[in-house]
């Protein structure tokens, strides 16, 4: 039996104070071709790089609760910070753009990726976002020891001109900085309760969520959903970005913090969260042939086009998983379109060598 229905959880998030700007609910459908392709498991897909602002993507429901955060702090600017290419930055200077706050974005190369602009961070430009360029680890996400001092730097810029920034970790995942509540997660835990609700107005039994993990929020906020609401749903999660251990210990944070801030009682420990590792392979933002074969297959069968660092990872994934029997053939896996694809572009050239002029 479930712990709380979904209604009850829904009133628990409508205590937080949130700006709404998305296009809410996101759509779920069926990848009939896909799923006929792997001649199972059946595949959904939700679509949440069709949220509505910038290129769209997970990020966008975790800032309607910390854009309404940095207002209520009386914010006028917003400092956060990933790699170059980095999708939340593109959503965090979006929408602080969208309610009057100046975005400052930290961007780190943590591969062989040109500073030129295109992707995200020709977006980035066009938002008129503040962007400093630094040398990161290569084939690592950008972590909070990495880029602190340059943050205080920043921000301590920026206080000395009079303005008030409010510092949010990569992601908007970890509390810290000026985000002291899970506010990210609280985004996914809502985005489980609509998945679970769209399930079941089309009849669909659910039996698993697969998803590209890496900052940390996302994994947290469906795991407890599932948690709250449907402990038979499997949250597996991908990594594009560290080992198990390392995005285990972020969420199991997260997922604590959440449960604690809207009082849920679950007390999460590490064993719910499910990390697969070993698709990492060369490193975060590194394309291979399995991403990009990945990339093709679905564009060419559904139509949908995913993106080299995070879905691509994930879709190859689920490909792979498919392929080795980790599902029955009649499980119903729902993959989350986590946004991201801006990136193709600067991946251009790795992705023609990876599969070929005339793929």
């Amino acid at each position: 039996m479930a712990a709380f229905t979904s209604e009850e959880i829904k009133r628990k998030i409508s205590q937080i104070p949130r700006r709404s700007f998305i296009l809410l609910p996101t759509p779920l459908h069926k990848l009939q071709a896909l799923s006929a392709e792997l001649g199972g498991p059946e595949i959904f897909i939700k679509r949440d790089d069709l949220t509505g602002i910038g290129f769209g993507g997970n990020k966008s429901r975790k800032l309607e609760f910390i854009i309404a955060d940095a207002l209520a702090q009386g914010a006028d600017s917003l400092i956060t910070w990933g790699s170059l290419q980095s999708n939340w930055c593109l959503q965090a200077a979006a929408a602080a753009r969208r309610f009057g706050l100046k975005p400052v974005l930290i961007l780190f190369k943590t591969n062989d990726s040109s500073e030129e602009f295109d992707g995200n961070l020709l977006l980035d430009r066009i938002l008129g976002a503040d962007i400093l360029i630094r040398e990161g680890r290569k084939g690592k996400v950008v972590r909070l020891e990495d880029a602190f001092e340059i943050i205080e730097e920043a921000a301590s810029g920026l206080r000395a001109g009079g303005h008030r920034p409010y510092l949010v970790a990569v992601g908007g995942s970890l509390p810290g900085g000026s985000m002291t509540k899970p506010l990210g997660a609280v985004g996914y835990l809502e985005a489980f309760v609509e998945m679970l609700e769209q399930g079941r107005e089309q009849g669909i039994g659910i039996t698993h969520v697969l998803h590209a993990t890496g900052s940390g929020a996302t994994q947290a906020g469906l795991t407890l959903g599932a948690a709250a609401l449907a402990e038979d749903v499997k949250v597996l999660g991908i990594s594009v970005s560290d080992e198990r251990e390392i995005i285990g210990r972020d969420c199991l944070a997260i997922g604590r913090a959440l449960d604690e801030l809207l009082d849920l009682g679950l007390h999460p420990t590490r064993s719910p969260f499910h990390i697969f590792d070993e698709y990492l392979k060369e490193g975060y933002g590194i394309v291979n042939r399995e991403v990009a074969e990945a990339l093709r297959l679905v564009f060419r069968l559904e139509g949908v086009i995913l993106d080299p660092v995070y879905t691509g990872k994930a879709m190859s994934a689920l490909i792979d998983l498919a392929g080795k029997g980790y599902f029955q053939r009649n499980d119903r896996v729902v993959f989350f379109h986590t946004g991201g694809t801006p990136a193709l572009f600067p991946n251009r050239k790795a992705l023609v060598e990876l599969l070929g002029p005339k793929a």
